[in-house]
């Protein structure tokens, strides 16, 4: 037996694992985490921070392409999308970088391989190790499984990174394709059709329910869908992808739209549906540790049904976003350490964000659920255009909703659509997590000239006093 015992392995360096590693060392527990490719987990390297990067870029095109506006004339403009995904694989390796300082000093030892658990016969669980140097035995306390997600192929299309993109493909392209179909509406699906639209590629997204952006509320999404299709982007929705075929030079998706057959030719597609949790070839086996729907389930406080090991992140339940893996993380070391008055995470008031332009943002409940809860609700709206600040800007598209229960006060959804409103929501959250009421909103004063005026206006509008609208 190793006399070297951990209190703690984290088994993933992603936002949820190696946020877990440092908060443990700071609690005094002695920690390792492993991760067999890059810290920082798909979020920083292959998500959440690159897609930002390359969506600045984008961004900086739709500027240029109407700088006119604000009284500049340029010319000669040159795109270069090697550069572009460049500066984007080189901001995601500086803060992967950064990670490994953090955790160097928090005193976290980490081990670079793939990780799986095995019976032990004390109280400690034995994880065994590979690495490029081969096979190495830790022993620990406790155990956090932080492994996440992949994306997800359908049964008759799957990625090869030739033809067919995931999002990794999506974001390193050699070249920019002329056409491009998304089979999914989600935030990810939405980001590319963004920032490919923008960058001038034909653009066409597949979803096969109702509204893009199905999870938001519907008159953001329906937003969404009039800005997407005035700017080219063809939306098809209520339909379902049935086969693709790779040719020469095109790739032909056949879909069944609203009961139609349909045929659409692009040089690339990209699957962006959905995650598959990585909880393969981990030992899951061995332990008594339920699996629903392909995810770990946990309790309240993210242990699972094996006493001492845990688990966070996309490889649990959803909803599946960086600063909710984080969240857990912190949560279920915190309550490992016996740290007191801890709560259980509310998911009605963790923020989503999708930033496409325009970005969307919302916490909460949507009107129509609501409303399936029998909820006595009053609804504000503010338009982005009665917005001082985003008319300046030239970024006046968009609005902002809240949602009350009209019985208590109680502020049960915010739904944003427009210019940085994934910066604004977290007004929201605070107000959430404060359990703040219409009445303290109301009376909160808001910095002139901002956009985050046009979050005092919408709860005065729920309430029948907005002053600007």
């Amino acid at each position: 037996m190793n006399n070297k015992i951990f209190d703690l392995i984290v088994i993933g360096g992603g936002p949820g694992g190696y946020v877990a590693a440092i908060r443990a060392s700071q609690l005094g527990m002695s920690v390792a985490l492993v991760e067999d490719k890059h810290l920082g987990g798909i979020c920083l390297n292959w998500g959440c921070i690159p897609t930002k990067a390359l969506l600045r870029a984008s961004e900086i095109k739709h500027m240029l392409d109407n700088v006119e506006e604000f009284g500049f004339s340029v010319s000669n403009i040159k795109m270069d999308i090697k550069k572009i995904t460049q500066r984007s694989r080189k901001v995601a390796s500086q803060l992967s970088s950064g990670i490994s300082h953090l955790l160097k000093k928090n005193k976290v030892k980490v081990f670079e391989g793939f990780a799986k658990i095995d019976k032990n016969s004390d109280q400690s669980k034995k994880i065994i190790i590979k690495t490029k140097d081969g096979t190495i035995t830790e022993f620990a306390k406790n155990i956090i499984i932080a492994t996440g997600a992949k994306s997800r192929n359908l049964p008759f299309v799957k990625s090869d990174g030739i033809n067919i993109w995931d999002y990794k493909t999506a974001m390193i392209p050699e070249h920019l394709p002329s056409s491009l179909v998304i089979i999914g509406s989600g935030a990810i699906g939405m980001e590319f059709a963004s920032f490919y639209n923008d960058l001038g590629v034909k653009v066409t997204v597949i979803e096969a329910l109702p509204n893009i952006l199905p999870n938001e509320d519907d008159d953001i999404s329906n937003i969404v869908k009039n800005s997407f299709a005035k700017r080219g982007i063809v939306l098809k929705t209520n339909s379902s992808l049935k086969s693709v075929n790779i040719n020469k030079d095109t790739v032909t998706s056949e879909i069944i739209h609203n009961g139609n057959s349909e045929i659409i030719n692009s040089e690339k597609v990209i699957l962006a549906v959905g995650i598959i949790a990585n909880t393969q070839n981990l030992g899951l086996e061995n332990f008594n540790i339920k699996i629903d729907k392909g995810h770990i389930v946990t309790n309240e406080y993210l242990e699972t049904a094996e006493k001492g090991i845990y688990a966070i992140g996309d490889v649990t339940g959803g909803p599946w976003l960086a600063h909710k893996a984080s969240h857990e993380g912190i949560l279920c070391v915190e309550k490992m350490a016996g740290v007191s008055n801890l709560s259980p995470i509310d998911k009605s008031s963790i923020p989503g964000c999708t930033y496409c332009r325009p970005q969307v943002a919302s916490i909460g409940l949507t009107e129509k659920a609501a409303k399936s809860k029998s909820l006595n609700i009053k609804v504000g709206k503010f338009p982005f255009i009665g917005n001082g600040k985003a008319i300046a800007l030239g970024d006046s598209e968009g609005i902002i909703k809240t949602i009350f229960n009209k019985d208590t006060g109680e502020l049960i959804g915010a739904h944003m659509v427009g210019p940085e409103v994934t910066e604004l929501i977290q007004g929201f959250s605070i107000a959430k997590k404060l359990e703040t009421t219409e009445h303290e909103l109301m009376h909160t004063i808001f910095p002139h000239p901002t956009l985050s005026e046009g979050i005092h206006e919408s709860v005065l509008d729920a309430f029948n006093k907005a002053i600007h609208y």
